[in-house]
């Protein structure tokens, strides 16, 4: 049984990216180019949530720990919450809420395609995450509907793949594809063991 104030407390550290990224940007401490900063990290922090939300499943199982699944739901909506800040910061900042020339950058660079692809399965699973649309799904739809976070994340990783491409950066690419290889790879065992 997990202490009932760890719920909060893991509320306020998931939050503490987005107030550091809002302080640095009031205090100008996000570096030359701001807006690509602000673009990089919420993409970053959605990418990291998605990767915390995946683990949340082994972690239960190995340790015997129940009460992990009741984190899901929250950690889930700050993976949606940061892609959103992502996807805000990209249109405001970078294409100026111009909703053509966003949409024109959209079927121009197959990377923005597929990162609003994984932007647009999250925003589902946010909108699909609360009691009412589980009653109204019924249970295995919604199942089945909530299974789409690991297409979310593997487009989530393919977009950041693409992303630093153009650049032949791929350290950082490797490190969450091997998480998410490994948090994806464990769920295929456990029913190819089943």
């Amino acid at each position: 049984m997990l202490h009932p104030a760890i719920k909060p407390l893991l509320f306020c550290a998931a939050l503490l990216p987005a107030v550091w990224l809002v302080v640095a940007a009031a205090t100008n401490q996000l570096g030359a180019n701001p807006a690509e900063a602000l673009i990089r990290s919420t993409g970053d922090w959605a990418l990291r949530a998605l990767c915390v939300v995946l683990a949340l499943t082994p972690l239960r199982v190995t340790f015997a720990v129940p009460a992990l699944a009741r984190w899901r739901r929250m950690l889930g909506l700050f993976a949606f919450f940061y892609a959103f800040l992502h996807v805000l910061s990209y249109s405001w900042l970078d294409m100026g809420l111009d909703v053509p020339d966003i949409l024109a950058d959209i079927a121009k660079r197959p990377f923005i395609l597929v990162g609003t692809l994984t932007f647009v399965v999250l925003l589902a699973l946010a909108a699909t995450s609360f009691q009412r649309a589980i009653r109204a799904l019924g249970g295995k739809r919604w199942q089945a509907l909530h299974r789409s976070v690991y297409a979310a994340a593997l487009l989530a990783v393919l977009h950041f793949f693409w992303m630093r491409a153009g650049k032949n950066n791929f350290a950082e690419v490797a490190v969450y594809a091997a998480i998410i290889a490994a948090l994806l790879g464990w769920r295929l065992w456990r029913r190819w063991k089943a």
